[in-house]
């Protein structure tokens, strides 16, 4: 009976675990502080040295742990990763995976040698742990902080964070191995062992690309041919998904990066039961996350840090502005990036849960200074959350670099069509603020259902348009509901002024912004895009990416894209902004007015 008591309390303390950091992340939200900090130090807290007194001291559970959950995160990364916007992506994200984690490696492990007085090895071997971009950090703070990048820059961040691991992870693996082995001795000896390095290197990034390109399409050949009951295809793809990262590192390759390229496969191709995947997935995702730090923050003893503190921090500073900078210039030196968008990938060098995981396997090995990389790791994720996590989002907006979408998340409900792959049904509440009851027209593609309103089902015919309330069901192709969400989102800003939606002026794509100032009186600078269309204006100012509802300013009025097809801005309308006398003319100001004498009543 007591073994049956431990295994509850056990149980009870886990979930109580699990909800505080939970409940903490809605406080934490509001302050902007990362979500991923507040799951360690919460795990730390209920630690050791913490209220909750829990010795945990378990490297091998927290090395099961770690890599079960990375699993999981890294293949939600790349299944929600659209290939057709990594152009321009591919190359560099990929020198950036590889060159720049040695680079950073070798850079920070130079510091270390001098800050901790390590043979040279042992250095490396500590530069190796925190070299890589963390994917789970990058992921939950892009992604779940609700930011927005502009495409390129983006693209690279999420493709570096998602393929860099396994490179990382090769190097810790092989440098523990020198370490075992040389002592403190030169950490490659002869051409040979250089050769050998080289090829186990290969070696895995093939085996582990293969590996995922065969998981990843023969996932997708089984979930569209295998029936299973409902809700266990999101469940099946979780087993597949540590099914591929397991069996390659069995063979010899990279799982880490086979899991992503397996999500990668799965995210771009058809599926059935996508909107459960997705949204279990998900869910996954955020529960993986929370155990992986609260098991961390358990592993750590808050007054060992303060024995490496001084010097760790150092060494963190060291990481963050010189050594990834450094490695970042060089690495986009040739892809024509601007200086902005290098400083941004620069200081999204975020450390994360992988560093730490990273830092248990020479206290598996029995490596020497064991305890060190731990804890200098720690306090390495620690203040690279506490700093670059705190201000991404304030240094991605001061560089330009955010995107600035203004619209709320849309509430959207997704359901499989049973026999086809194509298509699914998609269905929306009809709110005041959304564009699709402010002049917006739906896309052809995608085929009206039917409408609930008051209660009652309604064909589309019968339905004449939407109204406030309304529930609106369509048929659409799964890979282009961004462009239907964009329709039915709330865009309150825009409706704060006292003009319609998409203001009372209606213009084709293709018109030119110099002919609209001249035709309104809108008073304009020199540094203007007159010359440009209204489609390459939006498509410059939104990376290419415009969506319904994104606005911008121009000569003291608004323009908001009304209409867009293939990533391009078809239609956009005139809002003038109530910006006081002097940004609207005398002209724009008789136009308003007599449109609004001469509008009909609804």
């Amino acid at each position: 009976m007591a073994s049956i008591t431990l295994i509850n309390m056990l149980l009870l303390f886990g979930s109580v675990l699990v909800l505080l950091g939970i409940v903490s992340s809605l406080i934490a939200t509001r302050f902007g502080a990362p979500l991923l900090l507040i799951f360690l130090v919460i795990g730390m807290l209920a630690g050791v040295d913490g209220p909750g007194g829990v010795q945990f001291t378990d490297y091998r559970l927290t090395y099961l742990v770690g890599s079960l959950a990375l699993a999981v995160i890294l293949f939600d990364g790349g299944l929600r990763t659209n290939l057709k916007r990594l152009r321009g992506a591919i190359a560099p994200a990929t020198l950036l995976a590889t060159v720049g984690v040695i680079l950073t490696a070798t850079l920070t492990g130079a510091a270390a040698v001098f800050l901790f007085d390590l043979p040279p090895l042992y250095g490396l071997l500590l530069g190796a742990i925190v070299a890589s971009t963390d994917a789970a950090a990058v992921f939950f703070l892009i992604h779940g902080g609700g930011l927005q990048l502009k495409r390129r820059v983006g693209s690279v961040l999420e493709l570096e964070s998602g393929t860099n691991d396994p490179v990382a992870v090769f190097m810790t693996l092989v440098l523990v191995q020198f370490a075992l082995v040389a002592g403190d001795g030169p950490v490659l000896a002869d051409r040979e062992q250089v050769a050998a390095v080289g090829f186990t290197l290969l070696e895995q990034a093939l085996i582990g690309t293969l590996g995922g390109m065969i998981g990843g399409f023969g996932s997708s050949w089984i979930l569209n041919r295998v029936n299973l009951p409902g809700g266990l295809h999101p469940l099946l793809v979780i087993a597949l998904a540590i099914t591929v990262y397991a069996a390659t590192a069995v063979l010899g390759g990279s799982g880490f990066l086979a899991v992503y390229i397996a999500g990668l496969v799965l995210g771009n191709r058809p599926l059935r039961a996508s909107a459960s995947i997705v949204t279990f997935n998900d869910t996954a995702t955020w529960l993986c996350q929370i155990v992986m730090f609260l098991v961390l923050g358990l592993l750590v003893t808050p007054t060992e840090l303060i024995t490496y503190a001084v010097p760790a921090i150092s060494l963190t500073v060291f990481l963050i502005v010189i050594a990834r900078p450094f490695a970042v210039w060089l690495c986009l030196w040739a892809f024509g990036f601007s200086r902005q968008e290098k400083l941004l990938v620069s200081w999204v060098g975020l450390r994360g849960a992988v560093s730490i995981f990273l830092a248990a396997i020479p206290t598996l090995s029995g490596v020497d200074y064991a305890e060190l990389y731990f804890n200098v790791a720690f306090v390495v994720v620690l203040v690279s959350l506490i700093v670059q996590g705190w201000t991404l989002t304030y240094v991605a907006r001061k560089l330009g670099l955010a995107i600035p979408r203004r619209g709320a998340a849309v509430q959207r409900v997704e359901l499989d069509v049973p026999g086809q792959l194509g298509l699914e049904i998609v269905g929306y509440p009809v709110t005041a603020e959304a564009a699709v009851v402010n002049g917006a027209s739906v896309p052809t593609w995608a085929t009206w259902a039917f409408v609930v309103r008051k209660q009652a089902i309604m064909p589309p015919d019968t339905a004449h348009g939407l109204q406030p309330g309304d529930y609106a069901y369509f048929l659409a192709p799964p890979d282009r509901l961004d462009v239907l969400d964009q329709l039915f989102a709330p865009h309150a800003e825009l409706m704060a002024h006292d003009d319609p939606f998409f203001g009372e002026f209606d213009f084709a794509g293709e018109i030119k912004l110099g002919e609209m100032a001249t035709l309104y009186g809108l008073s304009v600078d020199d540094s203007a895009p007159v010359g440009k269309s209204i489609t390459q204006a939006f498509a410059e100012r939104f990376d290419d990416a415009p969506k319904v509802g994104d606005n911008m300013p121009f000569g003291g009025a608004i323009l908001v894209a009304r209409q867009v097809e293939d990533d391009k801005v078809t239609r956009a309308g005139l809002q003038f902004a109530e910006l006081g006398e002097e940004e609207t003319t005398w002209v724009a100001k008789l136009l308003r007015r007599w449109k609004r004498l001469t509008k009909r009543p609804n």
